[in-house]
């Protein structure tokens, strides 16, 4: 029987929609059955399991799956706290699941920078990226850990601040708090043990990985069509966002036109279209692109 790959990834959630439809873009086919714990990859030698995201770097250190997708924020607590999953290593950031770990205190309060903890209580779900953070800057403060509801630790007395994950800021909008400093910019990454357990599961695993670099670079990557007048040219290439070398082309009847198509490796904009009509380009079309391959 040939060796199949794991894949640790969350049950549900936000990163098991990001993990699912990171495998579908890069062509792998999943077996849906009864099974909740394992799913098989029906064309790539694949087996997924689903587990808790707290879990899955234990799963991968232990080696009872080979590589996992994990938030960053959970990846780095867990080495923080567990120094025998800190050999794990990031095999490629994924692009998804983005947050920010923050420091926040009550508006108008007397905690409005890092200096201002000496001496306070710090409530978080992440004791040991927090304590981690505060030691690396001398800043000496009590740390509460706490399972869930952090936001509410300050108007409960609990503690004088918090450090808690932030995507929108609504929350802590709601409950009267304001950010004034980033732990962690987090997102997905694919993490795995620097040995893999075979040399046919470490190209199987390159190749996924090249795959998943495809999908993430045509995710973040556009193709602009246009029609330029000639003499203005090098205008319109200043403006278009990203592209290294634009193919340019002859336009049938017009001497003085032409075509342009350019790979946009950064975000294209109504405002980048409105630049780039006044710059003298036309009938300027942007398409999303499914696949890529360096």
């Amino acid at each position: 029987m040939s060796e199949r790959l794991t894949l640790a990834v969350q049950k549900k959630g936000r990163l098991a929609e990001g993990g699912f439809e990171l495998l579908a873009k890069a062509g792998v086919k999943l077996a849906w059955g009864r099974d909740e714990l394992l799913r098989r990859a029906e064309n790539v030698a694949l087996d997924l399991m689903l587990i808790r995201d707290d879990d899955i770097p234990s799963f991968v250190a232990s080696g009872a799956c080979d590589y996992g997708i994990v938030g960053e924020n959970v990846l780095y607590e867990a080495q923080a706290r567990h120094g025998r999953l800190k050999g794990l290593e990031v095999a490629l950031k994924l692009g998804f699941a983005r947050c920010s770990l923050k420091l926040a205190a009550p508006k108008g309060g007397a905690i409005r920078t890092l200096s201002d903890l000496n001496g306070k209580t710090v409530a978080t779900s992440y004791p040991g990226l927090t304590a981690q953070f505060l030691k690396a800057r001398g800043v000496s403060a009590e740390i509460v850990e706490m399972g869930g509801s952090v936001e509410v630790a300050p108007r409960m007395g609990v503690a004088d601040a918090i450090c808690d994950l932030v995507s929108s800021g609504a929350t802590l909008e709601a409950n009267g708090l304001k950010a004034f400093e980033t732990v962690l910019e987090s997102e997905a990454v694919l993490v795995r043990r620097p040995e893999p357990r075979s040399a046919a599961l470490h190209d199987l695993a390159s190749l996924l990985i090249e795959r998943f670099k495809g999908v993430i670079a045509s995710r973040q990557t556009k193709y602009i069509l246009l029609n330029a007048p000639r003499d203005r040219l090098d205008e319109v290439r200043a403006v278009l966002p990203g592209a290294d070398a634009p193919t340019v082309a002859a336009v049938v009847g017009r001497d003085d036109v032409v075509a342009v198509h350019a790979v946009c490796t950064e975000e294209v904009f109504w405002t980048t279209l409105e630049r780039l009509k006044a710059a003298g380009a036309r009938s300027i079309l942007v398409m999303p692109i499914e696949k890529m391959m360096a």
